[in-house]
């Protein structure tokens, strides 16, 4: 079965871990062993996995982003004005893959799953697929 995390963003730009939702679904699924595909389907906006213990790696992630890909820059064309958006989620990319075991997802001591917002506030979802192995 395929599930949809519904999510509602309260930035232009912000990361939400959602490593708690996705561990719901794997508990709602009953798997013990396989893997979970978490999958974001907006072009804006981007899945990654990274430390959740300390927030300023988020907040130092979002900055360096912002460094290399600003806002407004003045050779953008695309008319929306949000080119840096589409950067920023095709760097981190759409989708993660994580090992499941004892039914729990196999993250690293300090990782977390994000959700991340680049064109904000918005209503988003991601999907995510368990499959037992």
């Amino acid at each position: 079965m395929l599930h949809k995390i519904r999510l509602q963003t309260r930035e232009h730009q912000q990361m939400l871990d959602i490593t708690t939702q996705v561990q719901d679904v794997i508990r709602q699924e009953g798997i013990q062993e396989g893997i979970a595909l978490v999958y974001c389907p907006h072009t804006t906006a981007a899945v990654t996995i990274n430390e959740n213990a300390d927030p300023d790696v988020v907040r130092d992630i979002m900055m360096r982003l912002e460094e290399m890909y600003p806002w407004h820059h003045p050779r953008d064309r695309h008319t929306e004005g949000n080119s840096a958006a589409h950067l920023k989620a095709s760097t981190l990319g759409s989708s993660e893959l994580i090992p499941v075991t004892g039914g729990r997802l196999a993250l690293g001591t300090w990782q977390g799953i994000y959700f991340c917002e680049f064109d904000g506030p918005r209503q988003r979802y991601v999907y995510v697929k368990v499959i037992s192995g």
